[in-house]
């Protein structure tokens, strides 16, 4: 094998590690608890665009418990940040666009007026100051009907993260979320170490 090929498969194995150890953080008591992940380019966009930034997302879900846990990391964002929202729901799966469903103007605390950053936070999606106003108001005008959306929205491919940047605003970089434990290896491979390295990190530092 020539060296820069080995390079790339020890930088894939090495990161295909990373993220199994960020879904083997999770607590017992969230086992239960859905999980969708997403790579985020801007080749996902709509319409897409030519930025060379990369990002993973994990959301954990639980209308239950009315939990929703958020772990974003991103990097080398040609703008930078303004805003990251979970939207949903659009009319196809992997397509299009629809409203953005959580808070305004941006999730509490996301990392802005910077081109790499990581995130980490938990939301009581019983409570009205987690959703945009206007998906409650689409959705019976009561948060169990935004939650009822929302998982309807993620089992079927249809809710999407993104990252809004001032080279980009209306999104330079977002992914489709899919219940699955942890990307495929083919997408980690993309990411190389950065992103899920920086992405394990910031969940410990939150657990701690």
């Amino acid at each position: 094998m020539k060296p820069m090929m080995h390079y790339r498969w020890n930088r894939l194995a090495a990161g295909a590690g990373l993220l199994l150890g960020l879904a083997a953080a999770m607590p017992a008591a969230h086992a239960a608890v859905a999980t969708y992940t997403a790579i985020l380019n801007g080749a996902q966009e709509s319409p897409s665009n030519s930025s060379t930034a990369m990002g993973a997302t994990v959301v954990r879900f639980d209308a239950a418990s009315h939990m929703l846990e958020v772990d974003v990391a991103f990097g080398s964002l040609l703008g930078t940040s303004t805003a990251a929202h979970i939207h949903c729901c659009t009319a196809m799966a992997g397509k299009g666009t629809a409203p953005v469903m959580t808070e305004l103007p941006s999730f509490t605390g996301f990392p802005l007026g910077v081109h790499s950053g990581a995130y980490s936070q938990v939301f009581d999606t019983s409570l009205s100051s987690t959703w945009n106003p206007a998906f409650i108001a689409s959705h019976g005008g009561t948060t169990a009907g935004a939650e009822s959306a929302f998982a309807m929205g993620l089992n079927s491919g249809m809710a999407y993260l993104n990252v809004h940047s001032t080279a980009y605003p209306g999104g330079e970089i977002r992914g489709f979320l899919h219940a699955a434990a942890v990307p495929e290896p083919a997408n980690i491979a993309l990411l190389g170490l950065g992103v899920p390295a920086v992405l394990l990190a910031a969940r410990r530092r939150r657990r701690a």
